[in-house]
């Protein structure tokens, strides 16, 4: 007689498989890197959004700011940057500097910035100036792109205070092969 052929007893247990229990796996946190490479009014706004946001849930923030992206962190007050007539130029073209950041659709001369600066006011939206200073208070820490630098003709003192140290592509290259997560905006 096998197994199968036995009488089955109506009042016996049936065993209940049980879950396999897992060993507990040590949890890293992963560290968060933005590349903010557009100066760009709504990307500026999401970039210091998700900065502030991520540092405010205890992530180590980076934000890599390189091309366009980096002269929203040269000083408001600064209106012509570089060093060479090609470089004053272009910043005469794009004036540098959080508060003079234009929209990438319906700028509309200056008026759609305006209106998205009265909406945001309106529904207690922090402007990206607030938001960087915060970002800045809880630890982002924002590395500037020595090469961009270079070729714009930026010097540290016409960035804002509270920038790290330049730092080139293969930094970034580093940190996201290594343990953080990249968002590119």
């Amino acid at each position: 007689m096998t197994v199968a052929d036995a009488p089955v007893r109506e009042d016996a247990p049936v065993p209940v498989p049980q879950p396999a229990i897992e060993p507990e796996a040590e949890v890293k946190p992963k560290d968060f890197l933005i590349i903010a490479y557009s100066g760009e009014l709504e990307k500026v706004w999401a970039t210091m959004i998700l900065a502030s946001t991520s540092a405010a849930m205890g992530v180590k923030t980076r934000v890599f700011v390189t091309f366009w992206g980096l002269q929203v962190f040269v000083k408001d007050e600064k209106r012509i940057t570089g060093k060479n007539t090609m470089q004053k130029m272009m910043s005469a073209m794009q004036r540098p500097g959080v508060s003079h950041r234009k929209l990438s659709k319906m700028n509309f001369l200056g008026m759609g910035p305006w209106m998205m600066g009265k909406l945001a006011k309106q529904y207690n939206v922090a402007s990206p100036k607030e938001l960087l200073e915060a970002a800045q208070l809880m630890g982002v820490e924002f590395m500037p792109c020595q090469m961009t630098m270079d070729m714009f003709g930026l010097k540290p003192e016409d960035m804002i205070e509270g920038m790290g140290e330049p730092v080139g592509a293969a930094t970034v290259i580093g940190l996201m092969t290594e343990q953080s997560v990249p968002l590119f905006i």
